[in-house]
């Protein structure tokens, strides 16, 4: 009998190819959009055509409500689309890690509460 294992997942074979299977969905995801030429900027240009604000608005400080729902956005489709360090980010952004991992959790539940997607259907 054939048993699917993997030493660094815990679990019976079912719940490991679940978990293969969605990290390798994860990065044919990542791939085709780096196919595409989405990188930081592009990304952040998106964003900014959502929540219809300009670019340096979105890079520039502050606590403004669309601001923080803008660079949210940003955070969440680079760090989990597009697989881009959080430190990275928080650099450009002149945020700390932490900051940054908060604005990941706003970016998905905007994604899920207003259904925006990174790709323009």
């Amino acid at each position: 009998m054939f048993v699917k294992s993997d030493e660094r997942i815990l679990g019976d074979g079912d719940f490991v190819e679940q978990v293969l299977l969605a990290a390798e969905e994860q990065l044919e995801k990542r791939y085709r959009l780096q196919a595409k030429g989405y990188d930081l900027e592009k990304v952040a240009s998106r964003v900014c055509d959502l929540m219809q604000i300009e670019p340096a608005e979105l890079w520039a400080p502050g606590k403004e409500r669309k601001r923080v729902a803008a660079r949210s956005l940003l955070c969440y489709w680079a760090v989990r689309d597009l697989g881009i360090g959080m430190a990275k980010i928080a650099r450009r952004l002149n945020l700390s890690l932490a900051g940054v991992s908060q604005s990941v959790k706003r970016g998905e539940t905007i994604v899920q509460q207003k259904g925006y997607n990174l790709i323009d259907s």
